[in-house]
């Protein structure tokens, strides 16, 4: 009998599928539950602009076209939008598609890609399924430790992965500490900055003077960076997956050519250049996070519970044991939340913010669930 595993190239058959949160749709079959609240996958609970509804509801005649394989208009919208020239964006199935890119050009056996400890975990996945060699740096206080990660630094390392901030602990570091580091990175080693949560601790960075750097800022004067950026959070596009990288030309020209000829959708083409344009829906989404950020952190507080402070939408939150049975336990009242155990984080449960009513109904439950003696 042919075991088709052991056929694989090496490094596939280690992997571990990517596991999503879970959905509303399998807790209902799993439970028979009506009333959900999904506070999982960092969702905007908002949605997408109702500009973008109007702009996908006149593409549907579209549908039998082949979309923009060059997404020119996106790309003339993101240079309006961002300053950056079209030649150095590259449009993606989701930002992910872009990291999946970046691993395909420089990654092989016996390449390497730097991360840190509890970081994303595509990193993992898209270095290994290449047979390249995952090195992974401890972090500092759940932050990323740019110094220990330029030490991991070899001869053989082609790519260095820093999510700014982090997924799933919504930890940053500070333009200082990204400059010092980019300073000094060897000229071959491409750091791929992963900013998909950018719009919501930038916004924290002008209210609360965090420190938090603008990627787009660098690029220039560091031609071995490459920024990722995406539409699935802030802008509510998760279901239409599409993001974009910015990089120098070279880069941007090896990614195009490696890219699917049409790997974005005409209705993600059409959704993005309404949702760039409604930056009031933006800044409603964004003052919605904020709010609901405090409440948990309050409501942590006043639980007795420790969190690690976080620039995204969401919030990971120490129960100080083994978090799976409370995860279960939240279910069962219909509150979805998301278990950290692959991340190396199993006494932790990162809650997305969402509406206040579903804010408020997760603090109860929690509450609940906590006072039963879990």
């Amino acid at each position: 009998m042919v075991d088709f595993i052991k056929l694989a190239q090496p490094g596939i058959s280690d992997l571990s599928p990517y596991q999503p949160g879970k959905s509303i749709e399998e807790l209902e079959r799993e439970l028979g539950l009506t009333d959900i609240i999904k506070l999982a996958s960092n969702e905007n609970p908002l949605g997408p602009s109702p500009k973008v509804l109007q702009a996908l509801a006149s593409r549907l005649e579209d549908l039998a076209r082949y979309p923009d394989g060059s997404a020119f208009l996106v790309k003339n919208k993101l240079q309006e939008f961002t300053g950056v020239e079209p030649e150095r964006l590259t449009i993606g199935n989701g930002s992910n598609d872009v990291l999946e890119l970046l691993a395909r050009i420089y990654l092989a056996p016996g390449k390497e890609s730097v991360v840190a400890e509890h970081s994303f975990i595509v990193y993992q996945l898209v270095t290994k399924s290449l047979g390249a060699t995952l090195r992974t740096v401890p972090t500092r206080n759940y932050r990323q430790d740019l110094e220990a990660t330029l030490n991991a630094i070899t001869q053989r390392t082609s790519l260095v992965f820093i999510a700014n901030p982090n997924n799933p602990t919504g930890s940053w570091v500070t333009a200082t500490e990204l400059i010092s580091f980019l300073d000094r990175v060897p000229p071959h080693v491409i750091v791929v900055l992963d900013e998909a949560y950018f719009e919501y601790a930038d916004e924290l960075n002008n209210t609360e003077s965090i420190g938090y750097p603008n990627g787009l800022h660098l690029v220039d004067q560091y031609p071995n960076l490459v920024v990722t950026r995406t539409f699935s959070k802030v802008y509510g596009l998760a279901g239409l997956r599409i993001g974009y990288s910015v990089s120098n030309r070279d880069i941007a020209d090896l990614l195009n050519r490696t890219r699917q000829p049409f790997n974005v959708n005409a209705m993600s083409l059409a959704a993005v250049l309404s949702a760039i344009d409604d930056q009031e829906h933006l800044r409603k989404s964004i003052a919605l996070n904020r709010e609901g950020m405090k409440f948990l952190m309050a409501s942590c507080e006043q639980l007795g519970l420790d969190y690690i402070p976080s620039a995204g939408n969401f919030l990971s939150i120490n129960f100080g044991k083994d978090a799976t049975p409370l995860y279960k336990l939240l279910l069962q009242e219909g509150v979805i939340v998301r278990t950290l155990e692959v991340y190396g984080l199993p006494c932790h449960l990162r809650v997305t913010t969402g509406l206040t009513t579903e804010n408020e109904r997760f603090v109860r439950s929690l509450r609940k669930v906590l006072q039963a003696g879990w």
